[in-house]
């Protein structure tokens, strides 16, 4: 990292903070769908995988942030290219634990580094079609990762009433200020240890679909509301 970048998150890291701080604190939430399954993973030491889309990190985020308020303990995959040291550092000064890493760069090392952070006790929250997509496609390595790991899926999905979505690949999301936002809590889903590699890909298509239809929920809220 040059010394100018340096200077750049040593001066506009605690802007950002404040920025993001401001303008979720405008949003307009209404409750929670399936709040009661996070409940368990909650002060204890049972562990999960919350899992969103990568378009959706501003609100998904924001919610494990709520959960580690609570004392649930997090930690973040973020790409380990230049672009994730922003994210990396806001989710450590929340509280959270960090891996840094991608499928296409640092796969093994990444997973090897999930395994240690879930034995310590760890949830690992990932955006399961991050980091360059395609949009909504859940990736086999996140399956993978809690096959080998033991632990659950936790699909999330989220919706804004008004938004900003940038022009990339995830068409990122932007909530506009005081905007109304939904959240959608799925049931755990559990990966079981003997499923054959081969047989993945049905429980991966599963949890695709599970995100999708909790993210459809969270748009209906907010129609119906």
């Amino acid at each position: 990292m040059t010394p100018l970048r340096r200077l750049y998150y040593f001066l506009g890291l605690p802007v950002l903070r404040g920025l993001m701080r401001l303008l979720t604190w405008t949003y307009r939430f209404e409750p929670i769908i399936g709040a009661e399954n996070i409940e368990p993973f909650i002060r204890t030491d049972k562990v999960c995988s919350p899992a969103y889309w990568h378009q959706h990190h501003i609100l998904g985020s924001s919610l494990v942030r709520s959960w580690i308020s609570r004392g649930f303990k997090a930690c973040f995959l973020v790409s380990g290219s230049v672009d994730g040291d922003v994210p990396a550092r806001i989710a450590r000064a929340w509280g959270a634990e960090v891996i840094r890493g991608s499928a296409r760069r640092t796969g093994a090392l990444a997973l090897r580094d999930q395994q240690r952070m879930i034995k310590d006790g760890y949830s690992i929250v990932t955006t399961a079609d991050g980091p360059a997509g395609p949009r909504y496609e859940f990736k086999a390595g996140t399956v993978l990762m809690a096959r080998i790991g033991g632990i659950p899926l936790l699909p999330i999905g989220c919706a804004a009433a008004n938004a900003w979505y940038l022009d990339r690949w995830d068409a990122f999301m932007i909530p506009k200020p005081f905007s109304r936002v939904a959240m959608a809590v799925g049931e755990p889903i559990l990966v079981p240890a003997d499923q054959p590699l081969d047989d993945l890909e049905a429980i991966r298509q599963n949890v695709q679909e599970a995100v999708m239809s909790l993210m459809r929920d969270s748009e209906n809220a907010l129609g119906s509301a």
